[in-house]
């Protein structure tokens, strides 16, 4: 391979590498709708109850690096609506609801309505914008901020 057809194979790799990043930062973090909607009942993820209107549930382990952040901003969301809960669960001590709820990174977090049933999943660190977003459209026009 002549000098002009490496520098050809670098470009496109590069442009690839590139495309792949804009992509993965365009999505990550941002709640996407749940494609299936399993019901969360409070006493399997360790928790003492579950919001009264939405729970904020957020997946975490041990080592992750954005799990403290997120966990800040859905403590200061969950805080400023009322009957909004943040549940964190620690995969590390509960690996099989890794598998229930597919979490295949950390942080995840799972927007459960007032049933428990998913209505938004989220994997990442979240936007604050976006989970203020989320619970407006799941809480309705009548949400009542603290």
């Amino acid at each position: 391979m002549n000098g002009i057809a490496a520098l050809g194979v670098l470009l496109a790799l590069v442009a690839v590498a590139t495309v792949a990043g804009l992509l993965w930062r365009a999505t990550t973090g941002r709640a996407r709708a749940a494609r299936r909607s399993p019901v969360v009942r409070a006493d399997e993820v360790g928790a003492a109850a579950l919001g009264e209107r939405a729970t904020l549930l957020q997946f975490s382990t041990e080592f992750c690096a954005l799990c403290p952040a997120t966990s800040r901003v859905l403590d200061g969301t969950a805080s400023g609506r009322q009957g909004v809960a943040h549940v964190e669960v620690d995969l590390t001590t509960r690996p099989d609801l890794a598998q229930r709820f597919s979490v295949l990174q950390t942080p995840t977090t799972l927007v459960l309505d007032a049933t428990g049933a998913v209505r938004a999943r989220i994997g990442g660190a979240v936007r604050p914008a976006d989970v203020r977003a989320t619970l407006d459209r799941i809480l309705g026009s009548d949400h009542v901020s603290a």
